[in-house]
């Protein structure tokens, strides 16, 4: 196993440069920064002695031996990019949503797996304590049926009129459907796989031109329907809060980043450790402590899986690879879909003009 691989994070936005600053103070990383900005560029290059900082994509690729690749670029550059690393034989850690059209991601993934590279996209829920003890605890049948459930995410992102950035754009991030509702879509997946069946999706504009603000949708997987309920411009929430609710013939089972929430009508013989009636394990008790750490257990924990997959040429990370989030991207689609057919669509905002707006070259020499 490599001591260092070398590590180039692409694109130093909000979560470009937290990816940044955990990858730089990862001891098995060297990193190197790229990014179109060159405010960025000039900031980086004048306070960090030592750091390589490229403005152009594709002249990184060509003069850099890189091990591997984080991108966080805005969602609609991710599927030249993602391909452009692959293509030499780099592997790639994505930031979520992965690609805004599932065939696409597909189509990433068999390429990434025919190469045998260690690709990982950024759902960092899975790696939260109380949603992995809320799938253990699904997969030992602890509530029996399952007869409901209820995903839901709400927080403060677009709260006025005319704020525009890359999310709120359709062409570039795809709006709170896939830079918000994937999270919950994509713990949904990782419960009961593919959804079967979608119906009542309404995709609601609350402040946004461009793209929806909130979300509504019914998903079928095979017997157990599921509700999704996402709204980006809710100012109660001070941040992103997902949560998931699921209601059995034996009880109820709660989890969201904080704790997991166990209501037992009996303790079934799968289950040690429980009585009936209410149990509340919090993540700090259902997570092991991270032997790397900076932000968030889950998101260090994320972050190292795919630094040591790598050093130790695995070819697939723990969790998130681009075939877990090529579902989530065609659940997405189905969620489209189900919407273009329904009444409320006519009345959903058309695309600006001004849509495509200012758009940064990350390709070509500087």
């Amino acid at each position: 196993m490599q001591d260092k691989i070398k590590i180039a994070v692409v694109g130093l936005g909000k979560m470009g440069l937290s990816h940044f600053s955990m990858v730089r103070a990862h001891p098995n990383a060297e990193t190197i920064a790229c990014d179109a900005t060159g405010f960025l560029v000039d900031v980086l290059s004048k306070n960090i002695p030592g750091l390589t900082v490229h403005r152009k994509y594709d002249r990184l690729l060509e003069t850099e031996d890189l091990d591997a690749v984080v991108i966080a670029t805005p969602s609609r550059m991710h599927d030249t990019m993602v391909r452009a690393a692959l293509e030499r034989d780099i592997h790639v850690f994505c930031e979520k949503p992965f690609c805004l059209d599932w065939r696409t991601a597909e189509a990433l993934a068999d390429l990434a797996e025919a190469r045998g590279l260690v690709n990982q996209v950024g759902y960092h829920y899975r790696y939260v304590g109380a949603f992995q003890h809320m799938k253990k605890l699904l997969e030992a049948g602890a509530i029996g049926r399952v007869t409901h459930v209820q995903a839901e995410a709400y927080g403060p992102v677009v709260l006025r009129e005319n704020k525009k950035s890359w999310r709120n754009q359709k062409s570039e991030g795809g709006g709170c459907l896939y830079d918000y509702a994937a999270h919950p879509l994509n713990l949904l997946n990782w419960f009961f796989g593919a959804p079967t069946e979608v119906s009542g999706s309404v995709l609601s504009s609350i402040f946004s031109r461009d793209t929806d603000d909130a979300v509504l949708s019914t998903l079928q997987f095979g017997a157990v329907p599921a509700q999704l309920s996402v709204n980006w411009s809710d100012e109660s929430h001070r941040k992103m809060s997902t949560k998931i609710t699921m209601i059995g013939t034996n009880g109820r089972l709660y989890a969201d980043r904080q704790e997991c929430q166990l209501f037992l009508r009996e303790v079934p013989e799968t289950l040690s450790g429980y009585e009936k009636g209410w149990t509340v394990k919090y993540t700090t008790e259902l997570t092991e402590d991270p032997w790397f750490y900076l932000r968030g257990e889950e998101y260090s924990n994320q972050l190292d899986g795919f630094i040591q997959a790598v050093r130790a040429k695995r070819g697939a990370a723990e969790e998130n690879d681009f075939r877990s989030a090529a579902l989530t991207d065609k659940s997405i689609a189905m969620i489209l879909e189900d919407n273009a057919r329904s009444p409320q669509a006519a009345a959903a905002p058309a695309p600006s003009p001004a849509q495509a707006g200012r758009k940064r070259s990350w390709f070509g020499r500087a």
